[in-house]
């Protein structure tokens, strides 16, 4: 298997071997790769450059860019390096196994006070850290968070950080980006905010939603959201300790001015229970080579070649560590979901029927529900034809062997809503329910059903 691996179709970049997709957006995809020479996963973004400029987001990129060369933190997803080829731009990026925080909250529900505690710790020691190195995060919420095999929470996703040439004469940042429920109601009032107040209230969020398993503020129209914010309008959950809402109270301030700070959550009673200061290197950063990947005029040998390494037309061989990087941790049990059990962004079932009988299934189910079907080898793109909550849901699907006559179909959003994603899924495998396979235990259930 291993050696069927190697020739089905694999790409090199560099010293690295491109796998399975783990995420895509408008701009960028992440992938799952090997460094070659070490044996190490990592993730690498893949950015198109054409797109890149025109939408004008150069700036933004060197910014990401330049505001993780920065961080070097034991809770933020470490950056190894930038490379650049004539059209795309690659970011190679730690790789985590452990999902995210958010999956923990809804598989488990709530957590214990003391687990919760223990996130939210080095949640604070992440954004700390990132505020004295002038970085302000100012997404922060539960999908950004991820763990790694161990349990550590690792800070995600820097794509809306500000560094502090973004700071106006006032000393205040004034472009409004986040996540509605998780942001600062100075934020959303458009008159300029101080970063750093702004990302401890969303922790405050962060901590709420640990602990309580549901948001603090909650609403289906817009400005009825808001106007909970602005008057920090919430309840706490009776389960609550005393001392774990006062401190989310002070945090939950809808006045930035007499909000507690970090230096005072460190020191709150509540907080320094069981606290363990991190650990970790400081090291010089150089961000000059940063513009070099944008250079058009750069030494040609200075650029990466991406090298497709082709081999018989079949579906890729997925490996044994790309095979556990699609649990969590080293759970094989959350390998495969259970068909109609909990769906984020993506998902996947598994199919003793032939890869091509599989493709024309999905074409066959999809069309009815109102998709265009476009297909590459043993890949499939759905684009929605109506326009939904957050326009047109777009889903990437592809095919892996995991084992002879055993295909894994893995299913995941690349654009619209994730609850219409949700519902399409269930729909789509009503559809396939022929061709998915079912364990001995499932198919019981589903005959007691």
């Amino acid at each position: 298997m291993a050696s069927r691996a190697s020739t089905s179709g694999r790409t090199r970049v560099g010293r690295y071997e491109l796998g399975r997709t783990l995420g895509e957006g408008n701009f960028a995809k992440v992938k799952f790769a090997r460094n070659l020479e070490t044996g190490e996963n990592v993730a690498i973004k893949i950015l198109d450059k054409e797109k890149v400029l025109k939408h004008r987001m150069i700036g933004q990129i060197k910014r990401e860019i330049s505001t993780m060369k920065l961080i070097r933190h034991p809770n933020v997803i470490r950056m190894y390096e930038v490379m650049a080829s004539k059209t795309k731009i690659y970011i190679v990026l730690e790789f985590v196994t452990g999902g995210e925080l958010f999956d923990k909250i809804a598989s488990k529900g709530r957590l214990k006070e003391d687990e919760a505690r223990k996130y939210f710790q080095q949640l604070i020691n992440a954004v700390d850290y990132c505020h004295s190195r002038g970085v302000f995060h100012r997404d922060l919420k539960p999908e950004n968070l991820l763990l790694d095999a161990t349990g550590v929470l690792k800070v995600s996703d820097f794509g809306l950080s500000a560094l502090p040439q973004q700071v106006r004469e006032d000393g205040l940042l004034h472009t409004t980006c986040g996540t509605p429920n998780y942001v600062a109601p100075e934020v959303i009032n458009n008159k300029g905010y101080d970063g750093a107040k702004a990302d401890l209230w969303s922790c405050g969020v962060i901590l709420f939603v640990l602990m309580a398993g549901y948001l603090p503020f909650e609403e289906s129209n817009l400005m009825a959201l808001y106007k909970k914010i602005f008057k920090a309008d919430f309840t706490f959950p009776p389960w609550f300790s005393s001392n774990a809402k006062k401190l989310i109270k002070r945090i939950l301030d809808p006045n930035p001015s007499t909000r507690i700070t970090i230096a005072e959550v460190i020191e709150n009673e509540w907080f320094k229970k069981g606290y363990k200061p991190p650990n970790f290197e400081q090291g010089d950063v150089i961000l000059a080579d940063v513009d070099a990947i944008f250079n058009e005029t750069a030494d040609s040998g200075e650029l990466v070649v991406e090298r497709r390494e082709d081999g018989p037309v079949a579906p890729v061989t997925m490996n044994a560590f790309e095979l556990i990087s699609t649990s969590q941790g080293l759970n094989l049990g959350t390998l495969f979901e259970k068909q109609m059990g909990l769906v984020n962004r993506e998902t996947r079932f598994t199919s003793k029927y032939p890869a091509n009988e599989i493709i024309s299934k999905i074409e066959e189910a999809a069309m009815p529900l109102g998709f265009d079907v476009k297909k590459n080898k043993y890949k499939m793109k759905l684009q929605g034809e109506k326009t939904g909550r957050k326009g047109h849901l777009s889903v990437a699907t592809e095919i892996f062997e995991v084992a002879p006559s055993l295909f894994m179909v893995e299913v995941r959003k690349s654009g619209g809503d994730t609850l219409e994603f949700h519902k399409f899924y269930k729909s789509l495998t009503t559809g396939l329910k022929d061709i998915v396979w079912k364990t001995g235990e499932e198919a019981e259930e589903r005959k007691e059903g």
